[in-house]
């Protein structure tokens, strides 16, 4: 019976997980991870001790990059502490906003925040997109992360 429940458990986080990639606020890979702990310590799966260290390494260098590449996008279009700062509160208010939000909020943010730092278009829009870039970028990393363990997870309960 509590492998029934590690099981469901197992496959809710890893659900959780792939939209935690696409969502903010939930931590995408962390929760996949989570979902391959829960089938280890199942009858319906067995990893290798050295196949989770690899996962949690993964999960670890994953979740650091989702904070630094945004920034090094930023940085490496020219953009300043301003627009770096901008794009992260454009993030947090795009969340309200939906999906849409999400992805046009880290631009806006930098975009205003490099404007009102230096009154030029032009650098304001490079910021932006560099901050866009390194967002989607990080979106793109947790997203491949989780689907590698999520493939694991099912490949794992199916054998």
């Amino acid at each position: 019976m509590s492998d029934y429940i590690l099981l469901i458990l197992g496959i809710i986080l890893m659900l959780a997980g792939i939209i935690g990639c696409l969502v903010p606020v939930l931590p995408g890979p962390p929760l996949s991870f989570l979902g391959i702990i829960l089938l280890h310590f199942s009858r319906f799966g067995e990893f290798s001790n050295s196949a989770l260290i690899v996962f949690a390494a993964i999960t670890v260098v994953v979740s650091v990059l989702d904070y630094v590449v945004p920034i090094w996008g930023t940085k490496r279009f020219g953009g300043s502490k301003y627009g770096t700062r901008g794009a992260t509160i454009g993030l947090i208010i795009g969340i309200f906003l939906g999906p849409a939000g999400i992805i046009i909020g880290p631009f806006a943010g930098a975009f205003v925040g490099e404007l009102l730092f230096k009154d030029d278009m032009k650098y304001a829009l490079k910021a932006g997109f560099g901050s866009l870039l390194g967002f989607m970028t990080g979106i793109g990393l947790k997203l491949a992360a989780s689907c590698v363990m999520t493939f694991y997870f099912v490949k794992e309960w199916i054998a």
